[in-house]
């Protein structure tokens, strides 16, 4: 059994990021699964030099280990995009010229819940080929996951039971980016597939990825590969939002600077997931306390007496 800790170098490493990734690590540790360690760094324009060594530290220094890895996304793009050629060969999936902007101000474009806009399939059926919509647009088209009808269901291991409609509610969505580059859907699906990920362990802002994953796994034949999935609620800020900029300074980073402890943030992360401890814990005595039922059902807002949890401040 393997599951993954996939950060990102589009940013630094924060608290809601390390309880996260330490929740991963508890449970791998717990269940005798082993742990790959990945980069996500195919979002290139957001990547911030040198993010990808900082955050491996922050890992390190909280002890949140692997046994595999570190790999990098950026290293399979070729395979990525032999993937994507495949199922527009198939019809499973269409090149498309549309830019986000002629998206957003379709007027038949519905929206999801969280306030996307649902592609309206405007290049359904346009292109014969990725290279006619090329010579047609005069620039290279991204191509787009064709979502049949129907509704897609599964069982989370937190969050319970949970059903989408992904044409109604997600619509078809981009799997290879304009510049050759793969979308996460597509990226993370081959990847899970191609490591033997059986547990995937992250945030619930990605629950809805979780049906367009499936819905991938199926049409590359690799449904037999589907991980077992744990969405769990994120770390917020007291406007109700994910942690970001507005909430100050929440990088792991800044707190190391200001002398805080791996075992005092260990402490903190500890509490927000559901274990009672003292200012300082190890990370021993979390693999051996640590009970996924005791859980917080709602996200963890971070607030004053947290900070002063850390700094005293």
């Amino acid at each position: 059994m393997l599951t993954r800790l996939a950060p990102s170098p589009t940013g630094a490493f924060h608290l809601g990021n390390a309880r996260t990734f330490l929740i991963n690590y508890l449970l791998a540790r717990q269940n005798g699964w082993r742990i790959l360690l990945r980069v996500e760094d195919l979002d290139g324009p957001r990547i911030k030099a040198g993010a990808d060594r900082a955050g491996i530290e922050d890992l390190k220094w909280l002890e949140i280990g692997w046994d595999e890895g570190p790999v990098y996304q950026a290293w399979r793009n070729a395979e990525y995009r032999a993937a994507a050629e495949r199922l527009v060969a198939e019809g499973k999936a269409y090149p498309c010229i549309c830019s986000r902007r002629e998206v957003e101000l379709a007027a038949s474009a519905p929206h999801a819940e969280d306030g996307a806009a649902v592609y309206p399939g405007t290049c359904r059926g346009r292109f014969s080929s990725i290279e006619v919509a090329e010579r047609v647009a005069g620039r290279a088209p991204a191509v787009r996951f064709r979502v049949p009808p129907g509704e897609v269901s599964f069982i989370d291991q937190f969050a319970g039971k949970v059903t989408y409609d992904p044409a109604r509610q997600l619509g078809d969505f981009v799997i290879l980016k304009a510049d050759g580059t793969a979308a996460y859907q597509l990226a993370v699906v081959l990847d899970d597939a191609g490591a033997g990920v059986t547990h995937v362990v992250r945030g619930d802002d990605l629950l809805d990825s979780t049906p367009r994953q499936i819905l991938l796994y199926r049409a590359l034949e690799l449904a037999e590969k589907l991980p077992v999935y744990f969405h769990l609620p994120l770390v917020v800020g007291t406007d109700g939002r994910r942690l970001a900029k507005r909430h100050g300074d929440t990088r792991i980073s800044h707190y190391r600077a200001k002398g805080v402890s791996a075992s005092q943030m260990l402490a903190l992360l500890a509490r927000w997931s559901g274990v009672e401890c003292d200012e300082e814990v190890t990370m021993a005595e979390l693999i051996a306390r640590f009970d996924l039922g005791k859980m917080p059902r709602r996200p963890v807002v971070l607030g004053d007496e947290d900070e002063w949890w850390l700094t005293g401040k």
